[in-house]
């Protein structure tokens, strides 16, 4: 590699691994396969996505955040989250487009303060600027919401029931950028993907004996929570896969009963079922120790 194209690789790392990170994967090839998988199921979320992830890494920088955070992509994947989400519940108008500015920088700044009390916390900074920019927009009957998906041609098509849990991660139900986001995880680290999809299978199982809509479960909507719950625990050890187990299970519950109270769920399923599951893993370390 040339000195010319290091220097590239390494001024565009930080916004591809800000992408990656997404599903927790400090990895330039994972960025961009998710950044490619997201415009396969819509240019304009994929537009928004570099949008979004240009603006976070950039407030960072901006306000002099820890260099490696920054490189490793740590104040890009709320911000991206935050775009590809407005734009999945609005039509992609000026004002949205402005809220994608002002909540990718949000979320970077929230990101922050968590990073500097060492609390992490994941996906909560673009679950709290999407929840707040959705309640605000939905007070104004000028913006118009996105058209909904076609639920009923995938059901019992069990290559889209796992493309969709993993592509529902970044908001896509499109069966290539699924195949794709897949790809980059493999790539990046193979036992999370393989993780991921035991996570679609259980969660899907649950969802169904539960009673939830058939069609929901094969757009993957009750499973990519479950997905980032097992990728984020996903490892060798036995511990690791009960730990993962814990989490994907408290995941399906929560996002069941989010859906029963009507609430706008995003990633706070997985959110509250890892905290929940690493305080348990914190708990048994602290017996064991005392034990010895």
């Amino acid at each position: 590699m040339t000195r010319q194209q290091q220097s590239f690789l390494g001024m565009v790392s930080p916004f591809f691994k800000g992408i990656g990170q997404i599903m927790l994967q400090d990895s330039v090839w994972t960025g961009l396969f998710f950044l490619v998988g997201i415009c396969c199921g819509s240019l304009m979320m994929g537009l928004a996505a570099t949008v979004a992830v240009t603006i976070g890494t950039f407030t960072a920088m901006l306000l002099k955040y820890n260099k490696d955070e920054i490189n490793n992509g740590l104040y890009g994947f709320s911000a991206t989250l935050v775009g590809v989400a407005l734009i999945c519940f609005f039509q992609p108008t000026i004002i949205i487009w402005v809220a994608v500015v002002i909540g990718s920088a949000l979320a970077t700044i929230i990101q922050h303060l968590f990073i500097v009390k060492k609390i992490p916390a994941f996906t909560f900074p673009f679950i709290l600027v999407t929840w707040v920019f959705l309640y605000v927009f939905h007070c104004f009957p000028v913006l118009i919401p996105s058209q909904p998906a076609s639920t009923g041609s995938y059901v019992n098509n069990y290559p889209a029931l796992f493309s969709h849990g993993i592509g529902q991660v970044i908001f896509q139900d499109n069966i290539w950028a699924g195949v794709l986001f897949s790809i980059g995880v493999f790539i990046s680290r193979p036992i999370a993907a393989i993780y991921a999809i035991m996570s679609i299978a259980l969660s899907s199982i649950m969802a169904y004996h539960l009673k939830e809509p058939v069609s929901d479960i094969y757009l993957g909507l009750l499973s990519y929570n479950a997905v980032l719950c097992a990728i984020t625990f996903a490892g060798n050890k036995a511990e690791d896969f009960i730990t993962a187990l814990i989490a994907v299970v408290l995941s399906v519950l929560i996002m069941i009963l989010m859906r029963y109270m009507n609430m706008p769920a995003l990633t706070f399923p997985f959110l509250l079922a890892t905290w929940f599951s690493i305080l348990i893993k914190m708990a048994k370390q602290t017996v064991q120790l005392k034990l010895k």
